[in-house]
């Protein structure tokens, strides 16, 4: 029987980035936390264009086009705090309690992540359960939303359509590509955004629903 895959973006799906980005940001401009993640959101996707560079010169660069959006003093040993906190950006409470029957029904988990090895390493300490494989911007010299993160998993393990859904929250970086490539998708919709939903096959709000949804899918069994 072939393995059957449930991969997953890490950060907005499994751990809280906007919690660990806002608290960064308020320590750093106290009264702007939530200021700061709302431009570093906003600034991110632009600032991963271009010529490849790793995750943590795109945290650094992007803080250091946030503050100036901002109109705030970013101090020079400052701009790299983001990639200090990002360790300890904490995991949702809904991940241990969806992903461990998974687990248990015989999925393999992997993360499929626009993060670095060494700090994806680092964040996987702090997620309730052990993921089988890791596919990171590092290992594809890109980001999503470009296709290279899924079809490297897909060469590697040989998941194909009928074994293999993606779960994210991300509907930029992971929902559209994950439709345009025909990969079985979950959208978290944690934020209750407005973008289509109809290019997803399932949209959830969190990830205590994941485990009907997938057997709903007809993937479990």
């Amino acid at each position: 029987m072939a393995d059957r895959w449930l991969t997953f973006d890490c950060f907005g799906t499994l751990i809280d980035w906007r919690h660990g980005i806002s608290t960064t940001g308020e320590l750093l401009f106290p009264g702007r936390g939530a200021d700061f993640l709302n431009a570093y959101i906003e600034l991110e996707a632009e600032v991963e264009k271009g010529s490849f560079r790793r995750y943590r010169a795109i945290l650094t660069e992007t803080s250091r086009r946030a503050a100036r959006k901002l109109a705030v003093d970013l101090k020079p040993d400052d701009a790299t705090a983001l990639v200090s906190t990002i360790p300890h950006w904490p995991p949702f409470a809904d991940v241990g309690r969806a992903l461990g029957p998974l687990r248990k029904d015989g999925w393999r988990l992997a993360l499929l992540t626009n993060c670095d090895r060494d700090l994806i390493a680092q964040t996987q300490r702090r997620l309730p359960v052990p993921f089988d494989a890791v596919v990171t911007a590092e290992d594809v010299s890109s980001y999503k939303p470009n296709h290279a993160h899924f079809k490297l998993f897909q060469s590697t393990f040989g998941a194909s359509a009928a074994t293999w859904i993606h779960v994210a929250q991300s509907y930029f970086h992971d929902i559209q590509p994950t439709s345009e490539l025909g990969i079985t998708r979950i959208w978290v919709n944690r934020q209750g955004e407005k973008d289509d939903p109809s290019i997803a096959d399932a949209v959830i709000s969190g990830l205590a629903e994941l485990p009907d949804t997938v057997a709903r899918l007809g993937k479990v069994g």
